[in-house]
């Protein structure tokens, strides 16, 4: 057998897909950055998490059905799926297309594993995460939803710290070779001690299983972090928030910088932003449901306050939803049409962007924002928040405009004599120079589209730097 190959390609200037093929070898496993904020392969480069939450995934379609939504993910530049084992929706009794359901009388100790190929649920899983890496796709993989942790064995629950082990320490085992990581949790908080060596144990479990192959975290309820509860556990490698379906900076996505702040220093990301198409604060009557632009915000408003990645959802997707299937909080459309939403397929810019500079050095600083004499106009607050990033030596600088709104910048924020200026369109991944200027300063600029609530990146660089036009191509390749 040829040994697994890994490789980076730009596809066509969109999407940087890693892959291995062929072998028996393990995947390339990914690791906590020196500094302490990304996450990297072994080989040092970046991973960028742009995740999407696939969460009933394993439960809910069959093989060509999950071909198909996989493929369209690893088209769009996604590069790791979050999906559940024991999912949300009756994933214990609710058997998956194929008749089969994950435990034997719904033990965690005893999964239901039947001889020969395609034969049970675990078989089906196996297929799925295997489609996905051959795409050049992790999996964000979580063990359970969380019902099943946070209630008590005879009231919901099944889990306790005996039969968590026991389960973790299989799925580790199953699962060691392949390209994932783990999130425990499911959208539930921990509420107390039972609850802490539940997951615990199933930590053990999985890095006894899997000999610490894989990295390990946390995916919390709305409006909460993994740090809340658990920034100090040896087991989260970093730290996940859900910051929820909402669309306002202030309160919420605001959160993200809070937990990149905190010590020990752990890499943040948010795992759960506002979904596409969904009830806004679960209130549509009042509200109405989200669109493309409502999801493009936070992956600009996480990332450039110091997430080192970034995950998108849409309403239909997370619970692969079509007719005649009950609906859950009235999804728009089937999944299989919410996949080419426009907000899916304009995340793969933002991850671009990125990568076109320097990234483990990049750092979050509003400071190059100029405040305004009216600071709720300029960075402003709510839908309307201006946020910054650059790296740490200044060589370059980006600040997200959600709107056509004049603002400043500290142009000594950059490295250089001369400091090269472009816009950058988070919807169609295009990059206009607009000049080079003295490095001097403030310097006022506008998007261009004044007055309109269309969102554009002001890209600064240090011009001796001969960086390529943002979005084109990964730094150093």
């Amino acid at each position: 057998m040829h040994g697994r190959i890994l490789a980076a390609v730009w596809l066509a200037g969109l999407a940087t897909v890693t892959f291995w093929q062929g072998g028996e070898a393990a995947a390339p496993r990914l690791k906590v950055s020196e500094n302490r904020r990304f996450l990297v392969y072994e080989n040092g480069q970046p991973f960028f998490w742009l995740g999407d939450t696939g969460w009933e995934l394993f439960h809910r379609l069959n093989r060509e059905e999950a071909d198909r939504y996989l493929e369209n993910r690893a088209r769009k530049g996604f590069t790791i799926i979050q999906a559940v084992a024991l999912a949300e929706l009756d994933g214990l009794n609710a058997p998956n297309p194929y008749g089969h359901r994950p435990l034997q009388n719904n033990n965690p100790a005893t999964p239901d594993i039947k001889e020969g190929p395609a034969n049970d649920y675990w078989d089906h899983v196996d297929y799925i995460v295997d489609k996905a890496n051959a795409l050049g796709l992790h999996i964000g993989f979580l063990p359970t939803w969380g019902d099943k942790w946070n209630k008590k064995v005879g009231e919901g629950g099944i889990f306790t710290p005996e039969n968590a082990e026991v389960y973790g320490e299989w799925l580790g085992k199953r699962y060691k070779d392949k390209a994932l990581v783990w999130i425990l949790g499911g959208d539930r908080p921990v509420q107390n001690d039972q609850h802490k060596e539940i997951l615990r144990a199933m930590a053990r479990g999985l890095r006894r299983g899997d000999g610490g192959a894989h990295l390990i975290t946390f995916h919390p309820p709305g409006g909460n972090g993994s740090a809340t509860w658990l920034h100090n556990e040896d087991w989260l490698d970093f730290n996940m928030r859900q910051n929820g379906h909402v669309v306002e900076f202030t309160g919420r996505y605001d959160q993200t910088k809070v937990d990149y702040d905190r010590t020990p220093v752990k890499p943040v990301l948010d795992g759960e932003p506002i979904y596409e198409d969904h009830p806004v604060s679960f209130d549509p009557k009042k509200l109405g449901h989200s669109v493309a632009a409502d999801v493009r915000r936070p992956f600009y408003w996480d990332t450039f306050t110091g997430g080192f990645g970034h995950t998108y959802g849409h309403h239909s997707v997370w619970q692969m939803w079509a007719p005649p299937r009950g609906p859950i909080n009235n999804p728009l459309m089937p999944w299989y049409e919410a996949i080419d939403q426009p907000g899916a397929g304009q995340m793969q810019h933002g991850k671009n962007l990125l990568l076109s500079r320097p990234f483990l050095t990049r750092i979050p600083d509003d400071s190059i924002i100029v405040t305004d004499r009216v600071a709720t106009s300029v960075p402003g607050a709510g839908r309307y928040r201006f946020v910054a990033t650059r790296d740490e030596a200044g060589t370059y600088a980006m600040v997200y405009a959600p709107v056509g709104r004049k603002f400043k910048v500290r142009m000594d924020k950059i490295t250089g004599a001369k400091v090269k200026a472009w816009w950058y369109n988070p919807r169609t991944g295009a990059a206009t120079a607009i000049g080079e200027f003295p490095n001097t300063g403030e310097r006022e600029f506008i998007s261009p589209d004044p007055g309109e609530d269309l969102d554009w990146v002001l890209v600064l660089d240090d011009a001796a730097k001969n960086y390529p036009a943002p979005g084109s191509r990964p730094w150093g390749q």
